[in-house]
């Protein structure tokens, strides 16, 4: 099957047999009961099971039963999931909007072992080039003691994946490293509190910008630099780092040293590259080479594993299942560990960037629901905040729980109560209570996703990490999507400018009656 001329998952018998299978088996009186399904088949937990690199998933818990899945593999095949997989990990342009390829998983790849496509070598050798040389200026920041902290400025996946890794990894953080800081938000309150206290000649600061023209990114990085110059800073080339695909515009701004990385990089894909500087810095070459090994093994995964025992498409097939037939709106995510603090504002990105679109890779208005809205919050926090609408709430959520087997800490009774209150809740929301007392009746059968890993180091937070970005490119391909632009997201940069000037000047010529109202109000 040729992977640019697929047919979207609408387009195949699968779909027309997945919605006949659904409306006799999970609709209605009758519909599908996670309790019963346990009573009848005892196989089912084994069966449900996945092992996959540095982790294991059990998904026994969710509203699905053998033959749905049976025809939900049925739709990968139909609908050419298995070529547009090979296209990516080739480096084919699956990003046919911008015309070019998505690179990450061969940033990935291991030096010295056979390329994933032969015409890549030259892109894969310029890629491992980068990585190296960032690698070892990782290593003169942390052993040269020249800074005592390092800023990292960026906004989206220039500073999600950054900053999740090194919450994630903090236990992993080598005792010679510099403080790390991030900055994202243009609002001057989170710059200012990292500015404060700093000393010029011993802060180091990383500007990571893909386009090195993101108005948020560089207004923080032009108020940095004036900060810089204002406290009696000197060699400003020796302070500025960039990491971006466009180093002529970096070095404009001042930086001394930049690092590139290629356009076929996506921001919410490019913790893997350059991108990844401020956690080189923290966990050093070693921790971040199992950083990559761990996503590589996942990749792998995905590349060879069958469908039935494939994680990331499983996982992509659920999305799909629970979107489109069972009309779920969202998906909550809630680690417990509090590492993953900020898993959920990642896969938010992540999630609703790639495959929060209307029309298809073709520009084909689509007739049905893409991308979920993904929230949440970390464990056991979370049971004492939106828990309840989760057991009782009008709505059906499905949960995805993250467990950690092993702490990074020594302190007693804690994880065993942590790990308790994890498995305690994705049983209480599939079993229910029944009560005669409305208030305290819980309906029950509510689904969940239990992933499990052994412990949170760098390989498998790296496997976590790859195993999202391969799920999300799995649910894409069968809703047809380019999950790789974002035309969206420069739409709201477009009328930033307008208004901007508009509060500048006072002047609300060619504004709409509501921001214009707005900016008089605001620039009075």
């Amino acid at each position: 099957m040729d992977w640019q001329n697929r047919p979207r998952c609408d387009e195949v018998p699968a779909w027309q047999a997945l919605g006949t299978h659904f409306a006799a088996h999970f609709a209605g009186d009758q519909a599908f009961d996670l309790r019963r399904a346990f009573a009848q088949d005892p196989d089912r937990a084994q069966d449900f099971g996945i092992e996959a690199p540095h982790l294991f998933a059990d998904l026994s818990r969710n509203l699905v039963d053998r033959q749905a899945r049976t025809l939900l593999v049925q739709l990968a095949r139909e609908c050419g999931l298995a070529e547009h997989r090979d296209a990516l990990l080739a480096g084919a342009h699956v990003n046919n909007t911008e015309d070019r390829p998505a690179l990450h998983p061969l940033l990935r790849w291991p030096a010295g072992t056979p390329q994933p496509a032969e015409r890549l070598k030259e892109i894969h050798a310029s890629s491992l080039c980068g990585l190296d040389e960032m690698l070892s200026f990782a290593e003169q920041i942390r052993l040269g003691k020249h800074y005592d902290d390092v800023v990292h400025i960026g906004i989206g996946g220039s500073d999600l994946g950054p900053r999740l890794a090194l919450q994630a990894l903090a236990p992993q953080v080598l005792p010679d490293a510099p403080r790390l800081h991030f900055v994202a938000n243009m609002d001057g309150h989170e710059l200012a509190a990292v500015l404060r206290g700093l000393q010029p000649e011993r802060t180091l600061f990383i500007v990571a910008s893909k386009s090195f023209g993101t108005a948020e990114t560089l207004r923080n990085a032009t108020s940095a630099r004036a900060w810089f110059e204002a406290q009696g800073g000197t060699d400003l080339a020796a302070h500025f780092v960039a990491l971006t695909a466009r180093p002529d515009a970096a070095r404009a701004f001042g930086v001394g040293r930049c690092f590139a990385f290629d356009d076929g990089v996506g921001g919410r894909t490019s913790l893997w590259s350059v991108i990844g500087l401020p956690v080189a810095v923290a966990i050093g070459r070693v921790g971040f080479e199992a950083l990559l090994a761990g996503a590589h093994a996942m990749d792998r995964h995905f590349a060879e594993a069958p469908p039935e025992a494939n994680l990331p498409v499983q996982l992509g097939l659920l999305d799909v299942w629970y979107r489109n037939f069972h009309r779920f709106g969202s998906r909550c995510v809630v680690p417990y560990h509090h590492g993953l603090r900020s898993l959920a504002f990642y896969l938010q990105q992540l999630e609703m960037e790639s495959n929060g679109k209307r029309v298809d890779a073709h520009g084909r208005p689509l007739p049905f629901d893409t991308a979920p809205v993904v929230w949440g919050a970390v464990g056991s926090n979370a049971q004492h905040a939106f828990f309840q609408m989760l057991h009782q709430g009008t709505q059906v959520v499905p949960v995805e729980f993250i467990a950690v087997r092993e702490p990074a800490h020594t302190l007693e009774g804690h994880q065993p109560r942590l790990l308790a209150n994890a498995l305690a809740q994705a049983r209480a929301l599939m079993l229910g209570h029944v009560a005669d007392d409305a208030h305290r009746h819980f309906p029950g059968n509510r689904p969940s996703t239990f992933l499990l890993l052994e412990r949170l180091d760098a390989a498998s937070f790296g496997a976590l990490i790859a195993l999202n970005e391969h799920r999300v490119f799995t649910s894409g391909s069968l809703w047809g999507l380019n999950s790789f632009d974002q035309w969206g997201v420069e739409l709201g940069k477009r009328h930033a400018g307008a208004v901007e000037t508009g509060l500048a000047s006072g002047r609300t010529e060619g504004l709409d009656a509501a921001t214009a109202g707005l900016v008089r109000r605001l620039s009075c």
